[in-house]
């Protein structure tokens, strides 16, 4: 068992240890949830993935992250749009890192 792995989801990457709460881009996944496209597992790297590497986590909740404001201005234009967003997420607590 190692001290802290690199995994990827989403299309993002993320350095986690045990213990860890981590939000992700949406997973469509209740209980528990297992990743195995670990890039790096304390010291080893893969190539591009560990061997036999897997990050265990559990789902705490489903919710939506915090308000994004995309504001568009053209000067002298009178012209003003302003757009909010606001990003499915959910919310993991790393249970195990298994190497």
């Amino acid at each position: 068992m190692s001290d802290y792995a690199i995994f990827q989801t989403g299309g993002k990457q993320y350095r986690v240890k045990a213990g860890d709460v981590i939000k992700v881009e949406k997973l469509n996944a209740d209980g528990t949830v297992e990743f195995d496209q670990v890039l790096m597992l304390g010291d080893k790297i893969g190539t591009p993935f560990v061997d036999g590497a897997r990050v265990i986590a559990d789902v705490v909740e489903q919710k939506r992250g915090d308000k994004v404001l995309v504001f568009k201005k053209k000067r002298r234009q009178n012209y003003r749009r302003t757009r909010g967003h606001r990003q499915h997420i959910t919310v993991l607590k790393i249970t195990e890192i298994k190497g």
